[in-house]
């Protein structure tokens, strides 16, 4: 037997930003209680709606499972003395249980190691819809939300005031308990075109049944209306909208029933920076911007109303009174902050804390100034151009544009830069500082802007490991994994050859190490350092790279990010050889033997004189020919033909192990084959260290 089935939390509007997510949380939780009972069902529907999170199960199972029982009393010598007579143990066993004295007897099991007091029963299983208002509360008190509320006179907490629930099982109504409201089988429509009860007949009408009054609850299929009515709109003045994700989300979780509807602004605001033009709308109305075929701004917006308004040039003249004013603003705040230059606007930092134990943001500029001078000399760049831009970096965040339009910082730097007569390049770098902002953005396109970028990051890194507020567990305020992980995507993907240990030093020089600083010196460089490059293992996941592959190479303690990569690609790329299993286990063994054997010690020279077994002999044969050939490579870093080479041993080594006695009784001998085996581990350590590739059991 099996159930459809449908629970419907009505709500005060919901945070829109947080709707998504809250209704995903919901849904995971309810299944995993499902599971948790051991219920099956064939399908799971979420619903998100302004004022409303629902989940529809069909063919849920009726009943929970049986359940076979064990369960475990007292050792047999503990429960009877050795006459027989039933303990104090065995007595509150056979009570706690509900069987009776004399049946203890009977009931002797042995759990593999001994003898014990054993129940073995069957737990019928119970109605489904008896477990389901406990599974769905205990999902509620578990969403991501950061603060809950309480209304009227309840105790129970939510992220907004509950207004009602509905809980249907087929078409039987369950009178349980959500969030302290009775739940029934009534919902509501849309706040004004049918503002009433709603009697849901079943869950398989629910949807259709909001629908009719004039509620999409999938927010999916409102996410695809509204894209594709401001996309039909945008192209009737021969336009593309563009449709940002987050935007589109947020929108989505606005609106019941969206009706997208286009409005104008003067086209002499289109003097005012395009981004400044897109944030206003962006931000503050929840607008969608519109471009021409050259990507050009248009002077028109998209917006969506949450209702079918019998005169829509009404609600568009609305809008369009309401984004006026606001694009004077931004025109304003950009007139007037062209009057003062960013040079001047420098000392106005002084009075922004970046971190109280790291000064202020001017004292930042100061040192990012000084490593983005190093880095763009290293990188082959104008270190005075670099410089100049470090020392501009932030003069842009005291503008009254970012100030009312955060989002706009580097932006507005470039523009106001240029502004100033600023050389281009410098302009250039103030926005790309910023870069790669996301996953799958942009990195800076001129070295200014790159050795910018990685100066204020590798600045922001040491200086917050410094004073012991490194990220730990989901905890990261100052987003040093996001900053790292842009570190080495800059490194990548302009394909710059650095060292880390060298730049982290030159970083560590620019901190005034004070009272505040818990790590300083070699120990800050190094967990820095080490910090940086284990980002490297989420970047390789995503790209199919095992785990074993990455710390094949993170054990040679390598400091440069190019180099590391070069050779993690090559190792990709030699475990998909068929050789690479067999050595790799065959290194396993060398690096078991050479770490008992010599511990901390080196290996001593490898004498020819002393090989004796035609095995060893060959072996050492092909590692010196495999050296000479190997040292050109390595100049030029060819790791994966280096490897390719190296998978010619297979059969060396595998003859070797199978006729050569490594832990002879001759100790002149055993010595002289350690050493081969030496030479052997320290040719794959140019790559990398493959025994890692052998997972660990």
């Amino acid at each position: 037997m099996s159930a459809d089935f449908l629970v419907e939390l009505g709500t005060e509007e919901l945070p829109p930003k947080a709707l998504k997510s809250l209704s995903n949380a919901f849904t995971d939780g309810v299944v995993s209680g499902l599971r948790d009972l051991g219920l099956n069902y064939k399908d799971v529907r979420s619903f998100a709606a302004p004022r409303r999170l629902a989940i529809t199960i069909s063919e849920l199972d009726a009943q929970t499972p049986n359940k076979d029982l064990v369960i475990w009393g007292p050792p047999v010598k503990v429960a009877f003395s050795d006459d027989g007579t039933p303990s104090k143990a065995a007595e509150a066993f056979a009570k706690k249980n509900g069987v009776t004295i004399k049946e203890l007897a009977s009931l002797i099991d042995n759990d593999g190691q001994q003898d014990k007091l054993c129940i073995r029963r069957t737990e019928n299983g119970v109605d489904t819809k008896t477990c389901l208002a406990d599974i769905i509360n205990r999902s509620l008190a578990k969403l991501p939300i950061p603060r809950r509320m309480r209304w009227g006179y309840k105790k129970e907490e939510f992220v907004r005031p509950a207004q009602w629930a509905v809980l249907l099982f087929n078409d039987e109504v369950l009178h349980d308990s959500i969030l302290g409201i009775t739940a029934s089988n009534t919902s509501r429509g849309h706040r004004f075109h049918a503002n009433q009860e709603i009697l849901i007949k079943s869950p398989s009408s629910y949807q259709q049944q909001l629908r009719d009054a004039y509620v999409i609850a999938d927010f999916n299929q409102r996410r695809e209306l509204i894209t594709k009515g401001v996309e039909s709109l945008a192209k009737e003045i021969n336009g593309i909208a563009v449709l940002e994700n987050d935007l589109l989300d947020e929108v989505a979780a606005l609106n019941e029933w969206p009706v997208p509807l286009m409005g104008e602004f003067d086209e002499h605001f289109l003097s005012i920076p395009a981004q400044a033009l897109i944030s206003s709308m962006k931000e503050h109305q929840k607008y969608f911007h519109v471009l021409d075929a050259k990507d050009q701004l248009l002077p028109a917006f998209i917006t969506v109303a949450n209702i079918e308004s019998t005169d829509p040039a009404q609600v568009i003249d609305g809008n369009e009174r309401v984004i006026r004013p606001r694009l004077a603003d931004a025109a304003f705040f950009y007139e007037n902050d062209k009057k003062t230059t960013l040079k001047s606007r420098r000392s106005s930092l002084k009075n922004i804390v970046f971190q109280a134990d790291l000064g202020s943001v001017y004292d930042k500029t100061q040192r990012v100034a000084a490593i983005a001078e190093y880095l763009a000399d290293k990188m082959g760049g104008q270190p005075n151009l670099a410089r100049r831009a470090a020392e501009l970096s932030k003069s842009d965040l005291v503008t009254d544009m970012v100030g009312e339009f955060d989002d706009l910082q580097g932006d507005m730097g470039r523009d106001y830069a240029l502004n100033d007569g600023e050389d281009k390049e410098v302009a250039e770098a103030l926005f790309e500082q910023y870069l790669p902002r996301f996953s799958g953005d942009i990195v800076p396109g001129t070295i200014t802007g790159a050795a910018l970028a990685l100066a204020d990051r590798l600045d922001s890194l040491m200086g917050i490991f410094s004073i012991g507020q490194q990220p730990s567990g989901s905890r990261d305020p100052f987003a040093l994994r996001r900053a790292s992980l842009g570190v080495l995507r800059i490194i990548l993907e302009r394909n710059l050859d650095l060292d880390l240990v060298d730049i982290l030093s030159f970083c560590n020089a620019q901190l005034n190490e004070g009272k505040s600083a818990k790590l300083s010196g070699k120990d800050l460089e190094k967990q820095v350092l080490t910090y940086i490059l284990e980002r490297f293992k989420a970047v390789y996941k995503e790209k199919g790279v095992k785990t074993e592959v990455f710390l094949s190479v993170a054990t040679l303690g390598l400091s440069n990010p190019l180099d590391f990569d070069a050779r993690v690609c090559a190792v990709h790329q030699f475990t998909r050889l068929p050789e690479a299993s067999s050595l790799a286990a065959a290194n396993k063994r060398v690096s078991n033997i050479l770490a008992k054997q010599l511990a901390d010690k080196s290996a001593k020279a490898l004498v020819s004189d002393l090989l004796k077994e035609t095995a060893e002999k060959q072996l050492a044969n092909n590692l010196d020919d495999l050296e000479a050939l190997i040292a050109p490579l390595l100049t030029k870093r060819d790791y994966n033909g280096i490897l390719e080479k190296l998978a010619e041993l297979k059969d060396p080594v595998d003859q070797f192990f199978e006729d050569v006695m490594v832990m002879t009784d001759d100790m002149a001998l055993r010595q002289n084959r350690l050493a081969l085996l030496d030479k052997l581990q320290k040719l794959f350590m140019n790559v990398a260290d493959i025994s890692q590739l052998v997972p660990a059991k």
